[in-house]
């Protein structure tokens, strides 16, 4: 269990460089305000919204998810309270007037981008609001060719 990483996993640094190639600027693991232990893995601070990359295993994908049959009562409710402190992590965000994104870890990088370029366009975020023009990654890979 030492050896899982609790920030800069390969799902949201992907996610981390498509945001920032497009002009995106944040904050890395900002702890929550009020919530002790609790970080956001991307945050946009004037725009109060909070992204969390979330693995399906740990945080209980209700699609991916394959639950351990060794000691898997303990597993249980350990992942079940992984998913209810997450809710109550969001509940607290939005409580404050914060806008918490929770995204998976086997979504696309463009989905993503999408996803939180979304959000942050209904928080009047100047970039946010002009990237109808985008075009994703997976297109701009073969304009060139």
């Amino acid at each position: 269990m030492v050896a899982q990483r609790s920030r800069d996993t390969a799902p949201e640094l992907a996610l981390r460089r498509a945001l920032h190639s497009l002009g995106f600027r944040y904050r890395v693991d900002l702890p929550i305000v009020g919530m002790p232990r609790r970080r956001a893995d991307v945050t946009f601070t004037k725009w109060r919204t909070a992204v969390f990359v979330q693995g399906y295993f740990w945080h209980a994908c209700p699609s991916h998810l394959h639950m351990p049959r060794h000691n898997s009562e303990w597993w249980r409710q350990k992942l079940r309270g992984n998913a209810r402190r997450d809710e109550e992590t969001d509940a607290h965000l939005t409580l404050i007037g914060w806008l918490p994104l929770r995204i998976w870890e086997h979504e696309t990088v463009d989905g993503a981008v999408e996803r939180v370029a979304a959000a942050l366009a209904t928080r009047g975020h100047p970039r946010a609001l002009t990237i109808s023009t985008w075009t994703p990654m997976s297109e701009r890979a073969t304009e060139g060719s």
